[in-house]
């Protein structure tokens, strides 16, 4: 399996095609405008395309009235996109392939445990190797006999489908590698993440597996995001490396901090875009906050 590989200077020649791609759970703040802007200016410069993504696979927790003021802030803002806005939601049963060619493949398999489970075993056990995201998951389920899962499974038990990482890692046979904007090649070791999540029975198809399948899918060449996303790319890449798919470009921006110096979070109260409009403020002042320089 090979993925091109472009020297520096082709890159920046490039046509970039990019997007943003936000969750509609809320209300958008300076920091998805900073995300939005950094895309679209860099698919703009380049004669590319700046897509439109709605990431509305949590159908428990998004609402149409978020999504609607999504659309009127970035109007807004300024900011065009090309085509229509995907929506995650109504592409699950493409999810659901890529979910069934994994677990054909035996490269995934159904988790029974509840979180509790997993901080019990964590506490068990003294200690648990920490990834990115925390303690690792202890593999409770990873053996569990076929026949058991599929008893569980036919019962109703609640599960999560498990990528098996040890053995994804092995059916890559080509040297895993990403290229980050600014500092180049670099090695991945999606290992240390432990066996993620690809899939709930609340929220059928994770971020891992829609934001890789989506990419590849539209075609996206160059990945811009914060730079709190910036260790998913091991993960990201070993899924594009399993499926074939095209390898694109990373570049992760710093993130706006509030006084205390934590990220804009939704859930931590960031004053959002409607609000700041409603301030008096004008578009152009709010893409000028939402590109200030951080330190």
């Amino acid at each position: 399996m090979r993925f091109a590989r472009y020297p520096a200077e082709a890159m920046d020649a490039m046509p970039e095609i990019t997007r943003f791609a936000p969750s509609p759970t809320g209300l958008l703040h300076l920091g998805h405008a900073r995300a939005a802007l950094f895309a679209w200016r860099r698919a703009r410069a380049t004669g590319g395309r700046f897509l439109l993504r709605i990431e509305d696979i949590d159908t428990t927790r998004c609402r149409p009235e978020y999504e609607a003021a999504i659309l009127e802030d970035l109007h807004w803002l300024g900011l065009d996109w090309d085509g229509t806005p995907r929506k995650q939601s109504e592409h699950f049963a493409e999810y659901r392939k890529v979910l069934d060619e994994l677990a054909v493949r035996g490269l995934t398999y159904p988790c029974f445990c509840t979180r509790a489970d997993i901080a019990r075993e964590v506490a068990d056990a003294g200690a648990a190797p920490q990834g990115p995201d925390g303690p690792l998951y202890p593999g409770l389920c990873r053996d569990l006999p076929d026949a058991e899962a599929t008893r569980r499974i036919a019962a109703g038990q609640p599960y999560a489908l498990r990528l098996h990482m040890a053995r994804a890692c092995e059916a890559v046979t080509v040297p895993l590698q990403a290229h980050e904007e600014g500092e180049g090649w670099h090695m991945c070791r999606p290992e240390v993440f432990g066996d993620v999540v690809l899939g709930r029975k609340v929220v059928p198809a994770s971020y891992h597996l829609c934001v890789t399948h989506d990419d590849a899918l539209q075609g996206v060449t160059l990945v811009t995001r914060g730079d709190d996303l910036k260790p998913a790319v091991d993960v990201h890449r070993l899924l594009q490396a399993l499926m074939g798919w095209p390898a694109p470009r990373f570049a992760h921006h710093a993130l706006l901090r509030d006084a205390a110096g934590r990220r804009l979070a939704k859930r931590d109260g960031a004053e959002s875009l409607r609000a700041l409009r409603e301030k008096g403020l004008s578009a152009a002042e709010v893409r000028a906050m939402a590109e200030a320089p951080q330190s």
